[in-house]
């Protein structure tokens, strides 16, 4: 099957920070896989580079055989890729509706519209008047989240999805996400969860420092590959 994402040699920057070192992966039409790894590993840069907010210093993003690598944001969501950032970052004085629809300016031709995005968060169907600032955390998640659903992407980058939300928060996020996963979503996501991450990925990738340390199908690696991957304990010596 041909990739609908290809990620390949890239570099991302922060100053004199080499963030991001030479990545390179596929992502195929309809897989989910978890991008984990440590704090400052570079899970976020490489997903803001491959929606476009953060500048690559070298190599490709490829979205369905089509360089992307110099378009803007928002042309990148015209071809199809969302980015749920961290932090949710929502317009706050504006009503969950009102976030929907603004994202829904720019939407593809597609399926997702309020109506289908408050049935697969129904949390969200008796606040959808409420302003973004007074709803709580697990709320804020599923609003942005469906803020990103609104553009029609044939690319969804979630990028931790529990942070900072109480767990019964996380339980209910996932589980109305279960719903997304269910219609045949592209996801990369960034989870510091594993047991999350390992739950609902088809595939596992793991950076150390700024580069692939593992990348191997859920089915195949164990908690503890990943957890040695993560912390970069494999080959060093005792």
């Amino acid at each position: 099957m041909s990739a609908l994402l290809s990620v390949e040699e890239l570099d991302v920057h922060h100053g004199l920070l080499h963030a991001v070192r030479a990545v390179s992966f596929e992502v195929t039409e309809g897989e989910r896989v978890a991008l984990v790894g440590a704090n400052g590993a570079g899970k976020t840069t490489l997903l803001r580079a491959i929606a476009g907010a953060q500048r690559a210093s070298g190599g490709r993003v490829v979205l369905d055989g089509e360089v992307i690598t110099d378009l803007p944001t928002h042309q990148r969501v015209r071809t199809g890729i969302a980015l749920v950032p961290e932090g949710r970052r929502l317009f706050p004085d504006l009503t969950v509706e009102e976030n929907l629809l603004v994202a829904g300016r720019r939407r593809r031709d597609g399926p997702w519209n309020v109506d289908g995005v408050l049935e697969i968060f129904p949390m969200l169907t008796k606040l959808r008047a409420r302003r973004a600032s007074t709803l709580s955390g697990g709320e804020q998640q599923a609003t942005a989240i469906g803020r990103a659903l609104m553009t029609n992407p044939r690319l969804l980058l979630l990028d931790e999805v529990s942070l900072g939300l109480a767990p019964l928060a996380v339980d209910a996020v996932y589980e109305c996400l279960g719903s997304v996963l269910g219609h045949a979503a592209t996801v990369l996501l960034v989870e510091q969860d594993l047991a999350r991450a390992l739950a609902v990925a088809d595939r596992v990738i793991c950076l150390l420092e700024g580069r692939i340390v593992l990348d191997l199908p859920a089915a195949e690696v164990s908690r503890e590959q990943v957890t040695e991957a993560y912390f970069g304990i494999r080959g060093r010596p005792a």
